[in-house]
């Protein structure tokens, strides 16, 4: 090839043979003749290689140009992105007049699939090539009207743009709040014409990855047939380690003492197991789903029916309620410890709060009242920093307005629960026994999608960045007013002793500063 330009120059004539122009018409009709027949690769071990694709590597490329949208999820290491360069590449020779968006998680993902579109381009044969007219790290502009555009993935990328592709690498990594915006703004320009590649390994199960995913896999219509095209008008297609012709057990086995099951589900059989160091174990929190609530009472969820010959505790765990944090309740029944009922809000005030918590209590009771049983109410408030504006709402509405027990800690003067470090993590460790043993029924999705983003934090737990945790808080908190209540009723002290007080909870702390 010494005598082939690395980059073509734009705007050339040149004479073409017969067989030169069979080819070009062969090639501009499958990608995948075009890329075995002429792409070269630069192997990790073996150096410059033909990219001679394996089978499913095959039906991965026919699944990005048959499918106006297709979504794809790959095991680490399955070539996905090598695959992803050689289509757009194609994409690039072959319609002209095209505009290609790279999107990835990082800038350097970015780059790499650019550094590899470029080396495949300049390794084919010049008659095949179009002409550069910019030719740089971040873009490719071609004189038949076609570039391709790397960037990494924010709320704002591609917007303005009038794309007639857009890929987007390991979607599944991008930041759960960026990529929910990035996906919403990039619908319109979508459903103008565009076309979308999205390929990814599987990270959280209801991150904007996962959703798209999910739905794509919904294929029966409405006369039960099976279109394979999903409800969102995506093609799914999923390739775990197996398919890969030069990885066996032996491998597998191997990379699982390497990694551990948890990464290995993940990276390598494509199951949605959270990454993060989570404070219940990733693998119990990939088999919980919520349900959808038997009620709904303004913005409170009811989850269950009220069985008036239970005992039931709610807290709250309070917010300003000026558009930031979110005020959050829950409702548990014992001494099933099953989620009854929840609410959060972020701009409803202190007093607007105390009301749907007195609501709701009230509700309860007259349930319970109505069945003509003997049932409990319990409930209190976290009483750190704005919690002093509760306990103020609370003594001018007045405790004996609102059916039930206002539930303080043992010992202390200032009502409700203080929240302290040593408190906090105790409680967690409590809660994570109880849901990883299945103790507890935690019926939200809300609340079951803060657990999956509620992670380590220096030597606590709390949300990861951009995601919220008070209906967990409040969870927390109704796990320490069980743990009272226990040393108080004989019935719940008999049924909930041996999970209360479990003394060999280990919890996975992160390390901190010593």
């Amino acid at each position: 090839m010494a005598d082939i330009e690395l980059v073509k120059r734009a705007y050339t004539t040149e004479s073409y043979t017969p067989d030169m122009v069979e080819e070009i018409l062969r090639s501009a009709a499958d990608p995948v003749y075009f890329i075995k027949t002429h792409m070269w690769i630069q192997h990790p071990t073996k150096g410059r290689v033909k990219f001679d694709l394996f089978d499913y590597q095959v039906e991965l490329i026919n699944c990005y140009h048959e499918n106006r949208y297709s979504i794809n999820m790959l095991g680490r290491q399955m070539g996905k992105s090598t695959c992803a360069a050689g289509y757009l590449l194609w994409f690039a020779m072959f319609q002209p007049d095209s505009t290609i968006l790279i999107a990835a998680h990082k800038h350097t993902g970015a780059q790499e699939i650019m550094q590899r579109i470029r080396y495949m381009y300049e390794n084919l044969p010049n008659y095949l090539r179009a002409g550069a007219t910019s030719y740089n790290k971040g873009s490719l502009e071609f004189d038949n009207g076609s570039r391709i555009v790397s960037a990494t993935t924010t709320e704002n990328t591609g917007r303005g743009m009038s794309l007639t592709l857009v890929y987007l690498d390991e979607f599944a990594f991008v930041k759960p709040r960026i990529a929910q915006e990035f996906w919403t703004s990039l619908s319109p320009t979508l459903s103008t014409g565009g076309k979308c590649i999205i390929t990814s390994t599987p990270n959280s199960d209801d991150d904007q990855f996962a959703q798209i995913y999910r739905l794509a896999n919904k294929t029966i219509d409405a006369y039960g047939n099976d279109t394979g095209i999903g409800a969102n008008g995506f093609r799914s297609i999923m390739f775990p380690w197996s398919f890969h012709p030069e990885r066996d057990q032996n491998w597998a086995d191997s990379e699982l003492n390497k990694i551990g099951e948890e990464r290995f589900r993940r990276e390598h059989l494509c199951e949605f197991i959270i990454f993060d160091e989570t404070l219940i174990n990733s693998l119990k929190l990939a088999e919980m789903f919520g349900v959808e609530p038997l009620l709904k009472a303004g913005q409170v969820r009811y989850y269950r029916p009220i069985d008036g010959t239970k005992t039931f505790v709610l807290a709250w765990d309070p917010s300003l309620g000026t558009g930031g944090d979110n005020a959050a309740v829950q409702v548990l029944q014992l001494p099933e410890m099953t989620q009854v009922a929840e609410w959060q809000h972020n701009k409803t005030d202190i007093k607007g709060q105390l009301k749907i918590i007195r609501d709701i209590i009230a509700y309860i009771d007259h349930e319970i009242k109505q069945q003509k049983n003997k049932g409990e109410i319990y409930w209190s408030v976290e009483n750190n920093s704005i919690g002093e504006a509760a306990l103020m709402a609370i003594r001018e509405m007045g405790e004996e307005n609102i059916p039930g027990t206002f539930l303080t800690e043992p010992g202390k003067q200032r009502r409700g629960f203080t929240t302290t470090f040593k408190v906090k993590i105790s409680a967690c460790a409590k809660l994570k026994y109880w849901v990883e043993n299945d103790k507890i029924a935690l019926l939200s999705k809300n609340l079951i999608r803060e657990l999956k983003n509620f992670i380590a934090a220096g030597q606590s737990f709390a949300a990861k960045q951009g995601e919220t945790d008070d209906l967990v808080m409040a969870t927390v908190l109704c796990v320490r007013m069980i743990q009272q209540l226990v040393n108080w009723d004989q019935n719940l002290f008999e049924k909930l002793q041996d999970d209360v007080e479990k003394a060999d909870i280990i919890m996975p702390m992160p390390i901190g500063m010593l």
